[in-house]
């Protein structure tokens, strides 16, 4: 079995309420095992057979329209790739933990995608971009509720979407998927 973590997009925000509790059980309906959320936020731990995280990614938004109406993106990532979320990310242990996030995009953006972001934020704001591997990078400096770089902006620009976490978080979640 293999630890892997959801990332669903909306969740408790913007009218798409929905109890943790809820949601573990739509999960443990499916089969999956050990399932345990963190932060009421859509972040759910569980563990099932390996295999490609873009299917269970399908199976999830499937289920969040089915089961509660609701149209959420999802990101399914592994122990690892929460763990190089973290790592990876350029901006850890330079900013603040709360401040630096990882955006999980559903797709590796096209050439020429993240430079048409920069070139379109230039001059918006304070935050720094880098690009990852299905993730980008994000140093909200100033705070990430009064920022221009929102994620309708960023996925116009990239041609996907995406969920974001700040580090701290993603630090819990990683300790949790031990």
């Amino acid at each position: 079995m293999t630890r892997y973590a959801a990332f669903f997009g909306s969740i408790n925000v913007g009218g798409n309420r929905l109890s943790m509790a809820d949601l573990r059980y739509a999960f443990e309906r499916e089969e999956f095992e050990n399932v345990e959320t963190v932060i009421a936020s859509g972040n759910v731990l569980f563990d099932y057979d390996d295999r490609p995280t873009e299917g269970l990614e399908d199976l999830f938004a499937h289920m969040m329209r089915d089961r509660f109406d609701i149209d959420s993106f999802v990101a399914v990532r592994s122990r690892e790739e929460v763990r190089s979320a973290v790592e990876d990310n350029p901006f850890t242990g330079i900013g603040a933990d709360n401040q630096v996030h990882t955006l999980f995009l559903e797709c590796q953006p096209p050439d020429g995608s993240f430079e048409k972001l920069l070139a379109d934020h230039a001059g918006r704001g304070a935050e720094t971009l880098a690009l990852g591997e299905r993730a980008l990078y994000i140093d909200y400096v100033d705070g990430a509720g009064g920022s221009k770089l929102t994620s309708a902006f960023i996925e116009r620009r990239l041609g996907c979407r995406g969920t974001a976490r700040n580090v701290r978080s993603l630090a819990r979640i990683l300790a949790k998927m031990a």
